[in-house]
């Protein structure tokens, strides 16, 4: 795994567990892990359970003992890295967004399409389609439960941004994140709309906004992307916030359906509320990720004194990767989703199979995600995805 820290962590704890939650057809050994600073990456190798840890991820890269690379370094870096192990002929998980640019994206793309005719696989993490009850919402879909999808309502919320004095970081500069909310969670409702219902958003029409433009850097002098070490003081010098704080667009879905979405990282008292209704002839569906073990269902088919939503509680063994955990009504965590990839992306290199979301998948969100910093920059006017032309 190249990359540490939160996602690191996140996905440290998936490849420790999944081997003993689910029968893997291929025993996974978690060999080396990689960053920039020695000391850190040591003692994170030592607290996840890695065997080793490394400062040079082109060095891993070419080891013969090493078949899978885990990307989960800022966007910045997704693009040099991913290539370079693919050509390399290791399997590739990248962390979402796929990169930072649709260029970039293109990019990876076709390196991975030529690696699949090797028989090199490669994989996006949007995890939360790994969510029990996300997995089963998009079942229900597509076995017609809703009926038509006429509408799409899609947020992530979250609220760490709403004090001015938090301290500028590399999500907080375009040169390594790409994009604020935007790409960081506005790309995991992109993919969720299109994952759950089949569809995919064919245009948008979008507002991206930075609410506070200057932020305090660390005493000490650190930069955004390195590891920010030290505190903000009294009269700390600025630094510039370039990507987004807010991003609010609406989406026409190829079936002609319409969707909404919303990210930001200024939704007072929300930490992380991701939620999703989808509006259909029959009736409708709704997750919300700060209550991930259960659904809402409405049957609009259901006699009239017994309309009104109701609640699946999705722990029962039946349900979409319950079986591997605990008995029914015994409630699954964040950190199951990322065990759920590393389910799915080893059987599919075990299986030669090309593994879901692919790198297509991942690009076809950068393109979402560009055609709504487009509409935002022209007024909110109509943009095609990966079309250069404004509608008319």
């Amino acid at each position: 795994m190249i990359g540490h820290g939160f996602m690191g962590a996140a996905h440290s704890v998936g490849w420790r567990q999944a081997p003993a939650a689910f029968d893997l057809p291929d025993s996974v050994e978690m060999a080396v892990l990689v960053g920039r600073n020695a000391g850190s990456v040591s003692a994170a190798a030592l607290k996840w359970g890695w065997a080793e840890s490394a400062t040079d991820w082109r060095a891993v890269i070419a080891r013969d003992d090493i078949d899978i690379i885990d990307i989960v370094t800022p966007g910045d870096s997704h693009a040099e890295i991913a290539i370079a192990a693919l050509d390399a002929g290791k399997h590739v998980l990248c962390e979402k967004p796929l990169a930072n640019s649709v260029e970039e994206a293109s990019a990876m793309d076709a390196a991975a399409q030529l690696a699949a005719d090797r028989g090199v696989r490669s994989m996006v993490g949007f995890t939360y389609r790994r969510v029990p009850a996300v997995t089963l919402l998009r079942d229900l879909v597509a076995s017609g439960a809703v009926g038509r999808v006429r509408q799409v309502r899609a947020a992530y919320r979250q609220d760490w941004l709403v004090d001015e004095n938090e301290p500028l970081a590399w999500r907080l500069q375009k040169e390594h994140a790409g994009s604020g909310a935007l790409g960081d969670i506005g790309a995991h409702i992109i993919d969720m709309a299109q994952f759950v219902t089949g569809l995919t958003v064919d245009s948008v029409s979008g507002l991206v906004e930075t609410l506070v433009k200057e932020r305090p850097l660390r005493v000490g002098g650190a930069s955004a992307g390195s590891s920010l070490a030290g505190a903000v003081g009294a009269g700390s010098p600025l630094g510039d916030v370039t990507v987004d704080d807010l991003a609010l667009f609406t989406g026409r879905l190829s079936s002609g359906a319409l969707a909404s979405f919303e990210a930001t990282r200024f939704a007072t008292g929300r930490k992380n509320q991701l939620t999703i209704e989808v509006s259909g002839d029959r009736g409708a569906l709704a997750f919300d990720l700060e209550d991930l073990n259960s659904l809402q269902f409405h049957d609009r088919t259901a006699p009239d004194d017994r309309q009104g939503f109701t609640r699946i509680l999705v722990t029962e063994p039946v349900h979409p990767y319950v079986s591997g955990w605990w008995p029914a009504g015994h409630l699954l965590g964040y950190e199951h989703g990322f065990s759920h990839q590393v389910k799915d992306f080893v059987e599919a290199v075990s299986w030669g199979l090309d593994p879901a979301p692919s790198f297509a998948d991942g690009l076809r969100v950068q393109q979402v995600l560009d055609a709504v910093e487009q509409s935002s920059s022209h007024d909110s006017a109509w943009v095609a995805v990966n079309q250069p032309a404004l509608l008319t």
